[in-house]
This record gives C-alpha cells, structure tokens and sequence, in this order.
C-alpha cells in the first residue's frame, strides 16, 4: 500500500511570494559557496545533497491525500493538492473515460474542496467519479462547489457519471483489496478519520482534528483509528502553544501526535496540514521543538526505569511518499 502527500498544507493555499523564494535561493547560493570552497563540489552534486524540503520547502498545496495498491487507487479529500494528482491521471486512463475514481471526504471546508473544479477526470465522459462520506449533506456540498458564481460549470453539466455514498460510521468498507473504517475526529464540524487496511498494514488518517479527546474512555470506539498503526498522517497546524490559544479551531500540534503515538504504539507518524501563515522556517522550527518534546519524554522515562516507545516520525512535505 502506498500513500503518497498532493497537499499537506490547512486552511488556505500557501504558495511561496517573491520574497521567500528570492531568500531561499540566496541561502541555497551561499550554502553552495561555502560548501564549494571547502571541497570544490559542483552545483549539480550539491543539488543531490538537499533534501526536499531544503530544495522545495514544505509545499503550498490544501489537503489530498492518495492510497493505492496495484488493484485500487482511493484519493482523501479534494483540497488544491488535488489538481497535481489530476494531472497525472490523466496520463493514464483517466484520460480515456474508463476510470472509477473514488474519493473519501472527511469534511467540507473549503481547504478540502478548492481542488475539485480543477480535477479533470470529473469532466471526462465515461469517468465515474464516486463520492464516500458519513455525512448527511455530502451531495449537497459536493454540488454547491460547480454551481455559478463559484464555478462556471454547473454540476448538471459534468460529462462523468457522479455517485454519492453515505457510509456508517466506524463500519467498514471494502474496496477490492482495501478496507476503510471512518472514526469520528475532534472538530468544531463534523469531520472523520479513516484507517485504511491491506495485507496486514495499516495506515491511518487523521486530519482534521484538534484530537481533545485522548483517553482511551472518552475516545471510545474512535480508538480504534490509532491502534495497531503502521502509519498516521496527524494534524500540526500550530505550536503546541497555539494550539492551546486556539481552543475550538480544529486543530493540533506536535507533541500532541507524540502523546497519542507513544501511547497507542504508532510505527510511524507524518504531520501535516501546516499553518498556511507558517513560512517553512517556522514549520522546521516547530518540527524542532517537537523533536525536543519528545526526546524529553524517552529520557524522562529512562530516568524514571520505564522503557517509552520510539517510532519514526517528521513534519512532512508535498510529494512525499510512503510504501507499507
């Protein structure tokens, strides 16, 4: 099972100005300097020494988020990260009306619709195009996106064959050789989680939630969605800090993921849904500080003769990819 990041940004679509961009590249040009007067290296072989986010940055892209198999491929959410994903369908047969795309919701603001105008496939005659959510009003919302004056195409006007989908909650579902069971999610809207499963991996999603319930008593059944996790996606919008100045908005921090992960024995964790206010310094500086947090807690315990759980884990960036 693979699971690759289209957006990993909150909110609002968060391209990089001039001005941030003229600063990146004058810090990579004098990293280079420096790197090439110690040891003569040549631009392309120092180009291979950044990592993506040294390079890139974070990304700017609003929520969507692929899991595939050889067999199925499901799409979470349809926020501006949506329209890349599109791109490279339609270099497959998206592009020649045989698709069955399907499509989980986990809510309907706006971060996690803007893509969908943008989403080819939709347009295509032949494509089928399926809607998944346990909301009520998932059509409704769905269709509020093509009407005017939002979008110049109306939903009737779509050449695909759209279906909606309400699913129960916490029951699962099966598509082909994927399983996906939606959990309930700390946010001011409803919103869900989905843990999907295949050949004895898990990956979880959990985005977006500002995660107030954490004991296992007031989770309940949700617990399920961060138990025996190979993978969660987490919600790291704020500091830790803003985050407690932000009570209601929906979202968490770091080493709140770190508490729920160590606790629940996640293998490996990838927070997303960056502030869009957040430049990528303070999206590293904030990855920094979580890194503290936790390093804090494995030597609280060693202090104390108990043996915390350790488990892989970064504040990711568009592009990424994860096979399980």
């Amino acid at each position: 099972m693979k699971i690759k990041l289209w957006g990993i940004r909150g909110s609002l679509p968060a391209p990089l100005t001039a001005q941030q961009n003229l600063t990146r590249l004058n810090q990579l040009l004098m990293n280079f300097e420096r790197a090439h007067l110690q040891s003569k290296i040549t631009a392309n072989d120092y180009i291979k020494t950044l990592t993506p986010v040294e390079a890139f940055g974070y990304g700017g892209h609003t929520s969507c988020i692929e899991v595939s198999t050889l067999k199925t491929r499901l799409i979470i959410d349809g926020g501006s990260g949506i329209s890349s994903l599109s791109s490279e369908m339609m270099r497959e047969s998206s592009n020649l009306g045989r698709a069955k795309i399907h499509i989980l919701m986990t809510h309907f603001h706006w971060d996690h619709l803007i893509g969908l105008p943008f989403f080819t496939p939709i347009f295509i005659p032949g494509n089928e195009i399926h809607f998944y959510a346990v909301q009520d009003d998932l059509a409704e919302n769905i269709k509020r996106v093509f009407c005017k004056p939002n979008f110049p195409v109306n939903f009737d006007q779509l050449q695909s064959k759209v279906f909606f989908h309400k699913i129960e909650p916490r029951k699962a579902i099966k598509f082909d050789d994927i399983t996906v069971t939606p959990y309930e999610l700390d946010h001011p809207d409803p919103c869900w989680g989905y843990r999907f499963e295949h050949n004895g991996k898990v990956f979880s999603h959990c985005v977006d939630s500002e995660c107030t319930r954490v004991t296992a008593e007031e989770l309940g059944a949700d617990i399920a969605l961060y138990q025996n996790v190979d993978l969660m996606t987490f919600d790291a919008q704020y500091t830790f800090n803003e985050a407690s100045e932000r009570i209601d908005w929906g979202h968490a921090s770091g080493p709140i993921g770190i508490d729920m992960a160590m606790r629940e024995k996640v293998k490996r964790v990838l927070f997303i849904h960056h502030d869009p206010a957040a430049s990528d310094a303070k999206v590293t500086s904030a990855e920094l500080q979580t890194r503290e947090y936790y390093e804090a807690i494995l030597k609280a315990c060693q202090a104390q003769g108990q043996t915390a759980h350790e488990f892989e884990w970064c504040f990711a960036h568009e592009s990424m990819e994860i096979t399980l």
